[in-house]
């Protein structure tokens, strides 16, 4: 019965990938399609690829009104359907996955904005950030620049912080945390040297989990410097994720 779940739950999530890459597909052969349009689409594909996958999802709090600079833990991911079947986002993600097979190509046509670690291109980032906030359109980023096992928060870099600033754009802090027969789920981190396929498959064997999505009071950016904002960002999540608050190291 188990491997026959396994099997459903896979077809599912395969069906929803290749409606994904027809609407992309569609997207591609029409470039000046705006970010607008590109968000609805990303909300329809992550929210279709939430549901496939054993997950229950619950939300705690509403989304900013506005556009916001979301800001968050990252465990996996997963973290990405999850918050964007909420609302119309763009994502922020390393330049690797734009190489990934299906998943990078598939960000690409979301609009998904790309960085490079250590590449001296910090300001550009922030310039294009700043573009999608002042037009409008609340935007994603996980500025611990990496995902951990959930039991940990690490330092949120200030410098990525910068665009709500610069746009005077609202931070909607964002905590994530999965939970699996009451605990912490072990199979939900996407770590290490793991890869997509392996964690996928793991996911779809397992039963349900429970994931908890908390949006917290947005915080005012006017008259902040980024140090400030990502502590206090930092101190948000962390607050609900540990019930303390943790302190963090101002970054460059």
């Amino acid at each position: 019965m188990m491997a026959l779940r396994t099997l459903v739950r896979a077809g599912r999530l395969l069906g929803v990938v290749a409606g994904g890459l027809a609407v992309a597909a569609w997207l591609a052969c029409r470039p000046h399609t705006g970010v607008a349009r590109r968000q609805r689409w990303t909300q329809w594909f992550l929210g279709s690829l939430a549901r496939a996958l054993p997950l229950t999802i619950q939300v705690h709090g509403r989304c900013a009104p506005g556009p916001a600079l979301w800001v968050g833990n990252h465990v996996s991911w997963v973290d990405i359907a999850v918050l964007g079947s909420l609302a119309p986002l763009s994502f922020l993600s390393k330049a690797d996955v734009r190489g990934w097979p299906i998943a990078g190509w598939l960000a690409h046509q979301a609009g998904t904005l790309f960085i490079r670690r250590g590449a001296g291109d910090g300001m550009r980032t922030n310039q294009q950030l700043a573009e999608r906030l002042r037009a409008g359109h609340s935007l994603v980023i996980f500025p611990e620049g990496t995902t951990t096992d959930g039991q940990q928060l690490r330092t949120f870099h200030p410098r990525l912080l910068a665009c709500a600033i610069d746009t005077g754009t609202p931070v909607q802090p964002v905590a994530i945390r999965y939970r699996r027969d009451g605990a912490p789920d072990p199979l939900a981190p996407f770590i290490g040297d793991d890869d997509l396929l392996s964690h996928l498959r793991r996911l779809l064997a397992a039963d349900r989990a429970i994931v908890e999505v908390h949006l917290l009071p947005p915080i005012r950016s006017t008259g902040l410097d980024r140090g400030t904002l990502a502590a206090q960002a930092h101190a948000a999540v962390a607050t609900v994720l540990f019930g303390v608050i943790a302190t963090q190291r101002d970054a460059a």
